[in-house]
């Protein structure tokens, strides 16, 4: 049996085909590839993620997640919603915390990934699982989580030339390497009207499929009620420039390079998200460094006891909260934005 094309080679007679294709097909058929293909977690994959760091990430969404349950009332009937579980790991620890102030919710897991549904069945045998949020119930309320989802949504870049602004598109050079530039067709009616004057080269981004689930998602705790946290890499504020990056083997390699090979993610733009949420009429809660909110949230305290409990793992303990909320680490990069519904309460450290 021949072997199936590598992605580059399918891109390479695409291009030559029909002429350069957009930043957002790159990523998106990359990422599709890469994520069908593999389990790209831990230690022997490309990346770790906060959950997979320390149990103690999980256990303060959990936590965070059970207190406005309780202060919502309580309701009997309510569903734990997480999308993009990764290996199930921040569901598995969420879950048992949450049991500890009784609270069982329903489990229902948004995971397109056929390697990390198995994964995730393993860590969470209750889940009930969906490609996306509209088979998720809609008549109760939702306790949702999504970390490090949002980044590897694909993202539109646009570039303002001398001519205008135009989107950013991929092409392949005369030694065969994927290369950005400027596509000829005019975008200016794509760019917001405040951000149009902008410099010449001047690069903005946007994530349709984040404004979508964003949308989704505060209309869903608008309806149902519920609360959400979001957590990712990405910025508070507006800004400009590409974003665009890989992994590999836990190392930043150029993002062109090895299409459906690395894990390509870009920053999301949190100031928008929260436009979005508040126009479909969700409570926005605040957006704050990961750093901040897992202090606030009681991980001091709590590693704390892990290390006590445990005093041969004491230095693996706080070296794993240190990475979890050190400035240089993932502090300040990473963002915890939370949502809720309109009769639901604030959420502790917002």
């Amino acid at each position: 049996m021949t072997e199936p094309a590598s992605l580059a080679e399918s891109f390479r007679r695409l291009i030559a085909a029909t002429g350069p294709i957009s930043v957002a097909q790159f990523m998106g058929e990359s990422n599709a590839r890469y994520y069908a293909s593999r389990d790209p977690l831990g230690t022997e994959g490309d990346f770790i993620t906060a959950p997979e760091i320390s149990q103690m990430f999980g256990e303060m969404a959990g936590l965070w997640l059970a207190d406005v349950w309780d202060r919502g009332g309580r309701p009997a009937k309510v569903c734990y919603v997480e999308l993009g579980p990764g290996r199930g790991t921040l569901a598995a620890d969420a879950l048992r915390t949450m049991m500890r102030f009784g609270l069982e919710p329903e489990v229902h897991l948004v995971e397109g990934s056929p390697e990390l549904r198995r994964q995730q069945q393993k860590a969470v045998p209750q889940a009930q699982f969906h490609q996306d949020l509209s088979t998720v119930p809609t008549d109760r309320p939702l306790l949702l989580v999504a970390n490090e989802f949002l980044d590897a949504l694909t993202v539109r870049q646009l570039v303002r030339t001398a001519e205008g602004w135009r989107e950013i598109m991929v092409a392949v050079d005369d030694e065969g390497r994927f290369v950005p530039i400027a596509g000829p067709k005019p975008m200016d009616a794509a760019v917001p009207e405040a951000r149009r004057e902008a410099e010449e080269g001047t690069v903005i981004e946007t994530s349709p499929g984040a404004a979508s689930i964003m949308s989704e998602t505060a209309g869903r705790l608008a309806e149902q009620g519920g609360a959400a946290l979001f957590i990712d890499y990405g910025h508070a504020q507006p800004r400009t420039g590409s974003t665009l990056q890989a992994l590999a083997k836990h190392r930043k390699v150029d993002p062109f390079a090895l299409p459906g090979e690395a894990d390509l993610t870009a920053h999301v733009d949190f100031a928008i998200l929260v436009e979005i949420a508040l126009s479909r009429g969700a409570r926005w809660l605040g957006t704050v460094e990961q750093g901040a909110w897992l202090r606030a949230m009681g991980i001091d305290h709590r590693a704390d006891t892990l290390a006590g409990a445990s005093p041969q793992h004491h230095e693996t303990v706080m070296r794993a909260k240190e990475r979890l909320t050190g400035d240089e680490q993932m502090g300040k990069l990473f963002k915890v934005m939370g949502l809720a519904g309109p009769a639901w309460p604030d959420g502790a450290g917002f």
